[in-house]
């Protein structure tokens, strides 16, 4: 393995190795059958006349191998906030720094462009991901409870 990467913004033909990582991320949560956008329908949604994420990638080795994925978010407490939605580094990747780097960008990208807060969903079992986010000094939250209502 090697400890030299990069980070820079997703384009239209890292589509298929985000959705790949999107996917692993998927089974690595316990929910192996719950990714449903088609490949097409997320290059739309990301590099399209009107996309609705941003997206980082971590390159090593010639391979993607992290991303973050981020959307705005609307608080009528705080304003403007940038939610991060998936986060993923391929295990044999991890401990080189790749990690840190993808969510310190998203930092930065909020901080430069005015949110006014970051904010994400971590799985109360997954001990890695709460640990990675206490070194920030993360406000984890247990109070909240997530509603949703699926449309398809």
């Amino acid at each position: 393995m090697s400890d030299h990467f990069i980070i820079r913004e997703a384009r239209v033909q890292d589509a298929s190795s985000v959705m790949s990582l999107i996917n692993e991320l998927a089974v690595y949560e316990g929910e192996p059958d719950a990714v449903v956008v088609a490949l097409e329908d997320f290059k739309n949604y990301g590099w399209g006349d009107q996309p609705l994420f941003k997206c980082w990638v971590a390159i090593a080795e010639n391979t993607v191998v992290g991303m973050a994925l981020c959307y705005d978010r609307y608080s009528t407490w705080k304003g403007p906030v940038l939610y991060l939605e998936d986060f993923y580094v391929k295990p044999a990747f991890r401990k080189f720094g790749i990690g840190k780097s993808l969510f310190e960008n998203c930092l930065d990208f909020a901080l430069t462009n005015h949110y006014l807060k970051m904010t994400w969903q971590v799985l109360d079992w997954n001990e890695l991901a709460l640990d990675f986010y206490r070194k920030y000094k993360a406000d984890l939250d247990s109070q909240w409870i997530n509603g949703s209502i699926n449309f398809y």
